[in-house]
């Protein structure tokens, strides 16, 4: 009669423990970031994502679109799920942002493909190729030609799922401390140049180095390295690079129409309630055209800021530098496409696009670029001239 009596008990302890262990366990995986953080339960439960990002914590323009995209999708689930975003060297160092949303560190990430490139090769195609296609061509190519489809398969062995993520248009092409004059002037120029860009330079007789966001002032400040590319007037001008670049060079033939990207954990994406999922894909979406709407403007404001106040001598790439890095550029392109099958694939839908598109463009962008300028007054970019 008593075993009776206490049986009962001893199931209840033991379960009570297995729950115990259990919520432990939950535990432990939350705080390793395996799974969302779930702050509440019932119809009112809220969903809590970490986002890492390559960035530095409050950069303008590249910062601030991993800002809105939390923002967005915290305003439209009605604070049903919330992503609080983090830094570079915040939870993981900027190159490691992959890694972390890949193994579930981070639900979420920011930043640009080609810094995976010595994981995954062919993810330098959806940042930028040397004399490819613009922002707005890629955008084409990825939501309308296939480009998205080719991307989410590159990333699919890695439980990642990529968006673009927003783009900066045209880029510079950095700040230099020589004067150049011919492609001699590039035989030994260390140069902050990540991606394909940095093979190219490399081939072209540079030497490309690859340095954080973070780092890129005091590198040039200290001598590290004589040149650096990052984005344009916008962020330069955020990062001081006037005060340690002595010449403002363009175009950015590296980088024509910069994409960066915002990556997700795929369980985590799967686990979402299918309205969640669709206020991730859109607020992904409306951060993409957000982001380069934002550089638009704030380029070109930037860029009287820096004729003005700072009497930056802006200059454009010799012809000869140009003709030496486009050789480059297309040497770097095949080898990567002969080393590479998933490269090859990506390439022959990117090139296919980027010819169709080039062809329409000569008629339509060039075409009427080119008669503005025939009737407005020339463009001026003196130093101490913009008003």
């Amino acid at each position: 009669m008593r075993e009776k009596q206490v049986l009962p008990v001893v199931v209840v302890a033991l379960t009570a423990a297995l729950v115990a262990v259990v919520a432990l366990w939950t535990m432990d995986r939350v705080g390793r970031g395996g799974t969302a953080t779930v702050i509440s339960s019932g119809p009112d439960k809220v969903i809590e994502w970490k986002l890492v990002t390559t960035w530095p914590k409050g950069l303008p323009g590249l910062g601030a679109a991993p800002e809105n995209f939390a923002r967005r999708v915290n305003e439209a689930s009605g604070g049903r799920m919330r992503i609080k975003v983090f830094g570079a060297g915040e939870i993981v160092p900027a190159f490691e942002v992959f890694d972390a949303v890949s193994r579930g560190v981070a639900e979420a990430g920011h930043g640009a493909a080609y810094y995976w490139k010595g994981k995954i090769p062919a993810a330098v195609f959806y940042t930028a190729v040397p004399f490819g296609m613009t922002a707005q061509e890629a955008n084409g190519w990825l939501h309308y030609g296939g480009g998205l489809e080719l991307w989410r398969e590159l990333y699919a062995p890695f439980g990642v799922v990529p968006f673009a993520g927003g783009s900066t248009g045209v880029q510079m092409a950095g700040w230099f401390n020589t004067r150049l004059k011919s492609r001699a002037d590039l035989q030994g120029l260390k140069m902050r140049i990540p991606g394909l860009a940095g093979e190219v330079f490399d081939a072209a007789g540079g030497s490309a180095v690859r340095i954080a966001g973070g780092e890129v002032y005091t590198s040039m400040q200290t001598g590290v390295i004589d040149a650096v590319e990052w984005v344009g007037p916008y962020n330069d001008r955020t990062l001081g690079l006037m005060e340690v670049g002595d010449y403002y060079y363009y175009p950015g033939w590296h980088e024509p129409g910069a994409m960066l990207e915002t990556i997700v954990n795929e369980e985590a994406l799967a686990a979402l309630p299918d309205d969640l999922q669709a206020i991730v894909r859109i607020a992904a979406r409306a951060t993409n055209t957000d982001m380069l709407d934002d550089f638009t403007a704030n380029n070109s404001e930037s860029l009287q800021i820096l004729l003005r106040e700072f009497d930056t001598e802006v200059l454009p790439l010799p012809e000869d530098v140009l003709d030496a890095l486009y050789e480059s550029s297309q040497k770097a392109i095949q080898a990567l496409v002969e080393s590479d099958p998933m490269a090859a694939k990506i390439a022959a839908s990117y090139f296919e696009f980027a010819e169709k598109v080039r062809t329409y463009h000569e008629i339509s962008e060039r075409g009427y670029l080119n008669a503005r300028d025939r009737l407005l007054p020339p463009v001026t970019l003196t130093a101490g001239s913009a008003e």
